[in-house]
């Protein structure tokens, strides 16, 4: 049992007040609790505080706190229950708090993991061009239920995929090198698998592409081959041969064009 002696507010943080508590038989005890404890408990100067109550008191402003904090946190941008709960746990929050934190948050509409799952969904396709599989696993990681990542998702249509996909392909189209059909449809391949499409889409996508022109096509072997040329022009021909038709057909060039391209080029040194 103990009385409080003293009740002043910080000089740091006005909504913050210092509390002394004078015990029986115990040292004094200094503490600090936010405004909205201070009216909860209704403390003022001379109210006797038994050892029960001021554990509750600084319970309460624990959560007071980690609830500031919270909010603090999603300021910035939508969050997942998951991701405040982190948050807190990493500032040191005990987990008894967090789930009074969460309580109240939820009741206030502050964190919502339907709403932040389907918002994330939006965001993700519309401004980083994600397909549905990578959108998933990061809502995985965000920690929303599987529930919930399945039903945002469903709003992410076949011919929403397959649009954005295309967007994906025409610019890499746009900013191709020189290279062969087939290593330009498997790089694209490997860039729209990385972004989260799944089979089907890519497949649908490749399928109406039209990587090259054939006039693009011969442009990309010329390239190549005047690279591989300079590598292999000192090997005797029919070594010079073998290595270039090696190294153009890895590089996914079709053997006719490799074969016309070493006749029209039977004399160089």
């Amino acid at each position: 049992m103990g009385t409080i002696a003293d009740i002043v507010a910080t000089e740091q943080n006005a909504e913050r007040f210092w509390i002394v508590v004078h015990r029986d038989g115990a040292p004094s005890l200094r503490l600090t609790v936010d405004q909205d404890v201070l009216l909860q408990f209704r403390l003022k100067k001379g109210m006797e505080i038994s050892d029960d109550l001021l554990q509750h008191i600084v319970y309460a402003d624990e959560v007071k706190k980690a609830y500031q904090q919270a909010l603090y946190f999603l300021a910035h941008r939508m969050r997942s229950e998951h991701e405040v709960a982190a948050h807190l746990r990493k500032k040191g929050a005990p987990d008894s708090v967090i789930d009074e934190v969460l309580k109240k948050l939820r009741a206030e509409r502050y964190v919502d993991d339907e709403a932040f799952a389907a918002a994330y969904v939006r965001t993700q396709k519309k401004t980083a061009a994600k397909g549905p599989l990578l959108i998933r696993a990061e809502l995985e990681r965000l920690g929303v239920l599987g529930r919930l990542i399945e039903q945002s998702l469903a709003e992410y249509t076949l011919d929403e995929q397959v649009a954005i996909a295309r967007s994906l392909y025409e610019k890499a189209k746009k900013q191709r090198r020189a290279e062969s059909a087939r290593a330009f449809l498997e790089r694209v391949r490997q860039q729209l698998m990385r972004k989260g499409f799944p089979h089907e889409v890519i497949a649908a996508v490749l399928a109406d592409g039209g990587a090259h022109t054939e006039q693009e096509e011969r442009e990309a072997l010329r390239v190549q081959a005047e690279k591989a040329h300079r590598r292999y022009a000192h090997h005797p021909r029919p070594l010079y041969e073998q290595k270039m038709r090696q190294a153009l057909y890895r590089k996914g060039f079709a053997l006719d064009l490799i074969n016309e391209w070493l006749r029209m080029h039977g004399n160089d040194e």
